[in-house]
């Protein structure tokens, strides 16, 4: 070989060995053979997770692709498999990921508005913003191995999310929002998935109403009235949802609680007596109208806390 052709040959395999080595990437990351590509998914692909809240703990739900033909055929409707559930995600709206979420980015949308929390591909040193739980968040990819990512994300108030997105899953592998105080507001942990769902899938549509917390020493009857609009875009509420906390203290502590639609008719009764106590109860009333009256009654030692959302059932069968 001359010395010419090996000096050329030389430099092609030095441009060559160069070529492997260099990133680029735009949104301050880099694009390599680790970048991870957003996922195809399919009507009946499913998600296991437990969620943990400041309310309770190891809530199970079953996420599955109800239908890919959302928002003009640009987006997923993630269900869950039980009307129940579904109800409970709708009133404490602690569940960002169920609804519409894009094909893209798999953004989950707030205030009617796609969120990347995911800003596909997903390439090591990436940053971008997002808001959720009405918060803004700036998000950085930590690393990525093995297809899996491990993203942080920051807010200015010091709260932080903490998630993993796993590609062979093609979800969450997990998410974590703890907030300014360093209360976990939010765990939620993949403990399996799958393909080909097959049943009736729920997602209700919810709308908050009303909402209170009363923690007293001392006797006292509180009463309010709220109003139950229409959902600003789909109509009529199909059923009011109310989630409850109480307990009460000993000797003659007492909870009385009514609330009566605007033609005094009892929609809502309860009464818990000394010791007496429940946690998480969630129930429906099913012709919501205009206005609500609540009394609530108190005697010594007491807690309640109560939610009310309206909610619009949407179904499918897989």
């Amino acid at each position: 070989m001359s010395r010419v052709a090996a000096v050329g040959l030389a430099c092609l395999m030095l441009t060559c060995f160069l070529a492997g080595c260099i990133e680029t990437g735009g949104s301050g990351g880099t694009s390599s053979s680790n970048d991870i590509q957003s996922p195809d998914w399919e009507i009946g692909d499913w998600w296991l997770y437990t969620f943990s809240t400041p309310d309770y703990s190891d809530d199970t739900a079953r996420l599955v692709v109800a239908s890919d033909s959302e928002e003009g055929g640009t987006a997923y409707m993630l269900a869950i498999s039980s009307v129940g559930e579904a109800r409970r995600h709708a009133v404490l709206n602690h569940n960002p990921f169920l609804g519409r979420i894009t094909h893209d980015n798999l953004s989950t949308f707030e205030n009617g508005i796609p969120q990347p929390v995911l800003n596909f591909p997903l390439s090591r040193g990436a940053s971008w913003e997002f808001g959720l739980f009405s918060i803004d968040w700036t998000a950085d990819i930590i690393s990525i191995s093995g297809g899996v990512a491990i993203i942080s994300a920051d807010s200015s108030d010091g709260s932080t999310l903490d998630y993993v997105y796993d590609s062979n899953a093609r979800f969450f592998k997990s998410f974590i929002w703890t907030d300014s105080s360093g209360v976990v507001q939010l765990r939620m942990m993949l403990a399996d998935e799958g393909a080909s769902h097959s049943g009736d899938v729920y997602f209700v549509r919810g709308g908050d109403l009303y909402s209170n917390i009363w923690d007293s020493g001392t006797d006292f009857e509180f009463q309010d009235s709220f109003f139950v609009s229409d959902h600003p875009n789909d109509g009529e509420w199909d059923e009011m949802i109310y989630f409850l906390d109480a307990s009460c203290g000993g000797g003659s502590s007492s909870i009385t609680l009514t609330l009566r639609d605007h033609g005094s008719i009892s929609a809502l009764e309860r009464v818990w007596g000394p010791g007496a106590s429940e946690s998480g109860t969630l129930g429906t009333i099913p012709y919501p109208s205009e206005e609500y009256t609540l009394t609530a009654t108190f005697t010594g030692e007491n807690y309640l806390r109560l939610i009310f959302a309206g909610g619009i059932t949407q179904s499918w069968s897989l």
